[in-house]
């Protein structure tokens, strides 16, 4: 389902690696250029790349900092693991953000870290965290994104008795300052996880900057859609794209693919060391150039 609407562009800057002050300066100058709309990190509880014992922040904490320093930015986690916290009390931690934000938060969740990354799955051992396998993982998912929008909208407390999670007089108070709820994002490209995002999402971000896969999975995520009578029109598409600072020409014309295969959204990842003045030499090469295409 190709999406001619009007493209926007955000950035994601990874907590790792990096600085707090680094991220904090690059979000308060991206926060006043009006062609960044949104801006991302990541959620990860140790390195997934580089020194593997190099510094890393907690995503969510740090989306909450993000969120009291800036006006105008939409903001979200690139995308949240299913796997690290109780739904519930997830939902409870982006109300709070959505909250301090002003109602500028975007939703973004996913099942978690593919089991085949070692540098990802040590995060569970690490941090005495369970790694549910797959299968039980995605139905854990599938509930997870029904409970997270019912705590976000019922007004009174509720039971929940799934598969997988239980719940007793589960509610939440406040509620997120947008109605009826924040967007939700869904990551993801497998099957299972496309029949979710067909049910739950408001926008889909494919984690990879494959045009071929792109088109291929959003076919898949057309027949879902389909098959429970829901026009995929109502899901924005939205892809990352790394950014190369040395050669700005090759990112251009990742983004000029990404838009001609439909995808909207575009995610601008940027990796540290960030250069001087970057939110602004993102805007002048390349989002303001692809806009005038």
């Amino acid at each position: 389902m190709k999406d001619t609407s009007r493209p926007s562009f955000g950035i994601m800057t990874a907590p790792m690696q990096v600085s707090y002050q680094d991220i904090q300066q690059v979000w308060r100058e991206a926060d006043a250029i009006a062609e960044i709309e949104h801006a991302w990190l990541f959620d990860h509880l140790m390195p997934i790349a580089g020194d593997p014992d190099g510094p890393i922040f907690e995503g969510w904490t740090l989306l909450s900092a993000m969120a009291a320093q800036t006006r105008r930015l939409r903001l979200g986690l690139l995308v949240t693991s299913n796997r690290f916290r109780p739904p519930a009390m997830l939902a409870k931690m982006a109300a709070t953000v959505d909250v301090v934000s002003g109602g500028r938060l975007d939703f973004g969740i996913g099942v978690g870290s593919r089991p085949g990354h070692p540098l990802a799955r040590r995060e569970y051992e690490a941090y005495g965290l369970p790694f549910h396998e797959t299968d039980r993982a995605v139905r854990n998912f599938a509930e997870a994104c029904t409970v997270i929008r019912k705590l976000w909208t019922e007004d009174k407390p509720f039971d929940f008795h799934g598969d997988t999670i239980q719940l007793t007089g589960a509610f939440c108070n406040p509620k997120p300052v947008q109605r009826p709820h924040p967007p939700i994002m869904i990551g993801g490209r497998s099957a299972a996880t496309l029949r979710v995002i067909a049910e739950h999402a408001d926008l889909w971000n494919l984690p990879s900057g494959d045009i071929a896969d792109a088109v291929s999975r959003g076919a898949l995520l057309d027949r879902y859609c389909a098959e429970i009578g829901r026009d995929p029109a109502e899901i924005t598409r939205s892809i990352p794209v790394p950014v190369s600072y040395d050669q700005p020409a090759r990112t251009r014309a990742a983004i000029a693919a990404a838009l001609d295969a439909g995808f909207r959204h575009i995610i601008l990842g940027l990796t540290p060391p960030y250069p001087p003045s970057v939110a602004r030499w993102v805007a002048d090469e390349l989002i303001i150039p692809s806009q005038a295409v």
